[in-house]
């Protein structure tokens, strides 16, 4: 009865140490590892200077043994800065074992091009009322401006405050051409010129489509803004 309750008790202990032997650990390192790849990827290319605050993780992982994988999934429209709730899955020999919560915040900041004094609507920008600053993005809203010449000579149709980064939709092209403007309509080709006068009937800036009625026809027709004084239309 001795012999048979201890090579029962040995099988046991066999079996247990067996079945550890086919589980695999991974580490909270490694898990911290993969999500601060993934949020470095995430912004790669994209000019930034990324900081990442906080993984929120602890702890160890417990897993069947085979051949790892991971996949972080992020929130729809998660840009990749600011705080977010990420999911860790963790797939064994390509079967899903683990899905884990992960809070993650990181801090963004980029150069960009902000009002150094109050803009007000109506105003032409000139390269002394900007500057190129680096700030963060996390209360950033809407799209930004990097590049001065991209401001400058355009014309504020949203009220900006000093200190304040400049978007592309607080901007607009001062109009070259003017509604009721008397205008040069020009049309050629390689080999011809014509020109004849014009009334624009809408404003435009210089590349805008405009319509114009030549004066002698009295036709109205679309005409693309060269300057001040002169539209073209293609024939």
């Amino acid at each position: 009865m001795k012999v048979l309750l201890s090579t029962v008790l040995m099988l046991l202990v066999l079996s247990t140490s067996s079945a550890l032997a086919t589980n695999q650990t991974v580490k909270e390192a490694e898990v911290r590892r993969v999500v601060n790849d993934y949020l470095q990827q995430k912004c790669d290319n994209l000019g930034l200077e990324i900081n990442i605050k906080k993984i929120a993780y602890s702890g160890d992982l417990s897993l069947s043994a085979g051949d790892l994988s991971y996949e972080v999934v992020a929130p729809d429209r998660w840009e990749g800065w600011g705080s977010a709730n990420l999911a860790l899955i963790v797939r064994v020999d390509g079967r899903v074992e683990r899905n884990v919560p992960v809070k993650v915040e990181v801090e963004a900041m980029a150069e960009m091009v902000v009002a150094v004094r109050p803009l007000e609507r109506g105003e032409v920008i000139d390269a002394a009322d900007v500057a190129v600053q680096k700030r963060g993005l996390s209360r950033l809203q809407g799209r930004f401006v990097r590049d001065v010449d991209e401001v400058v000579g355009k014309r504020v149709r949203t009220a900006i405050r000093g200190n304040n980064p400049i978007r592309p939709d607080f901007l607009e092209r001062v109009p070259l051409i003017k509604s009721g403007q008397l205008v040069t309509i020009v049309a050629e080709n390689e080999s011809l010129r014509i020109t004849a006068a014009g009334k624009a009937r809408n404003s435009g800036a210089e590349g805008d489509t405009v319509m114009v009625r030549n004066l002698a026809s009295q036709k109205e027709l679309p005409a693309r803004v060269i300057d001040a004084e002169t539209v073209k239309v293609d024939f």
